[in-house]
């Protein structure tokens, strides 16, 4: 769990595929964001449960972000929505693709603000037309980065060997992430452990010149 000064996040790891949920809680209204509902909707719930701990007001999830429609992120998609009553919002180019209704289009250089809870949404095409990045800038600490399937420790997300869908998310990644944060921006993968932009930039031409 990351404690920030404004808001928590926790996470947890679901189905075989080890797909990471998120969920951001505001310490001062309450409101929370669900950053994938990939599977095990249970646990899902019960994360959001737990964070109640975090906040001196009543926990309720206010919004579910999809950050890519690929049937690993959103297998329990429709049934929290359904328990919650919480609107789902996805990346413009990639609503079509998620069988839940989407209530809220995403689009490049969007905040996102949820009752205390402001992110900043980041188009990374390749990975799936329409798969986004959110970031919370931290007043008090470094920014936290929720990257889907598009930036992992060691390298980008799977373009299935597409030599211009890699080009176009190794662009992205580099022009939206790498050239706009600092070093300390902590990354929070899809899947997997985290890392920071600073731990990745130096293997950017290895990932270039391999070209996955």
């Amino acid at each position: 769990m990351h404690d920030l000064t404004a808001l928590t996040v926790r996470s947890i790891s679901v189905s075989e595929m080890s797909n990471n949920v998120y969920v951001l809680t505001s310490k001062s209204t309450g409101a929370q964001v669900l950053i994938d509902a990939a599977d095990d909707a249970p646990a899902i719930c019960t994360l959001l449960e737990d964070a109640q701990k975090d906040t001196g007001a009543i926990a309720r999830l206010a919004l579910i972000i999809t950050t890519h429609s690929h049937w690993d992120h959103v297998r329990a998609l429709g049934e929290v929505r359904e328990l919650t009553k919480a609107p789902a919002a996805a990346g413009l180019d990639d609503i079509a693709d998620i069988t839940v209704p989407t209530d809220i289009p995403l689009h490049h250089g969007d905040v996102q603000s949820t009752n205390g809870i402001d992110l900043e949404v980041i188009h990374l095409r390749g990975h799936t037309p329409g798969s986004i990045a959110l970031l919370y800038r931290d007043p008090h600490g470094p920014a936290h980065l929720f990257t889907g399937d598009s930036l992992f420790p060691g390298g980008l997300g799977n373009t299935n060997g597409d030599a211009q869908r890699f080009s176009s998310l190794y662009n992205d990644v580099v022009t939206r992430i790498f050239d706009y944060l600092p070093d300390d921006t902590l990354v929070h993968p899809g899947h997997g452990a985290g890392t920071t932009l600073g731990a990745e930039r130096s293997k950017l031409s290895e990932w270039k010149q391999r070209g996955w």
